[in-house]
């Protein structure tokens, strides 16, 4: 694998071509996948209006907002990397809410949120109706190998000294879990498109 420089806004473009040339008539489920020190989120953000400029309706779903509540992300401290690896998100309510109406065939009713978690408590979020062809961006960390069905993942992907560097102090008790995703997932074979950020400034394609 050999990786190609790109800047954030040409990285964007490339991006949003590969989502908008999906089929218009079925919608796009993408996944942009890393810890939050590679910047999922201002990706997916900044995706938001190159697609509607190419004619697609966009639903921005960050994953925090489908997380467990407390009394079972923290079941067993606050500080537990396997806990935070396996039962910090919401699979089933994430499949429930937001991309198993989007499969073929269904409604396109989805809910942007469910759980508020510094709150501790639902959101209580209006449901929206995707017409075919809309595109909902998800971001956030450990989302594949999860059998998520997602049309197209991108992978934000760090070295671990990189991630070690990049994640404030308070926050690197979740290292072991992003030592073991690597092990047991794999996300840059698993990722449909990988991005290096060493530095997010400074991003660089992977050719595979």
């Amino acid at each position: 694998m050999r990786a190609r420089p790109v800047s954030p806004s040409l990285l964007v473009e490339e991006l949003a071509d590969l989502i908008a040339d999906r089929p218009r008539d079925a919608w796009v489920r993408v996944a942009v996948d890393g810890a939050p020190a590679a910047g999922p989120g201002r990706v997916a953000d900044d995706l938001v209006e190159p697609l509607r400029l190419r004619g697609r309706e966009v639903l921005r779903v960050p994953v925090a907002g489908f997380l467990r509540p407390a009394s079972l992300r923290l079941e067993f401290g606050r500080t537990d990397p396997d806990l935070f690896y396996d039962e910090w998100l919401d699979v089933g309510g994430l499949t429930r809410e937001v991309l198993g109406p989007l499969e073929p065939g269904r409604t396109g009713r989805v809910l942007p949120s469910l759980w508020d978690s510094e709150r501790d408590r639902a959101t209580r979020a209006d449901y929206v109706t995707l017409k075919p062809g809309g595109v909902v961006l998800l971001d956030g960390a450990l989302l594949l190998g999860r059998g998520l069905p997602f049309d197209l993942t991108v992978h934000l992907a760090m070295s671990p000294a990189a991630l070690t560097r990049r994640t404030p102090p308070g926050e690197r008790w979740t290292l072991p879990a992003y030592e073991r995703y690597e092990r047991e997932t794999g996300p840059v074979r698993a990722a449909d498109v990988v991005v290096r950020v060493e530095d997010p400034r400074h991003p660089a394609l992977v050719i595979r």
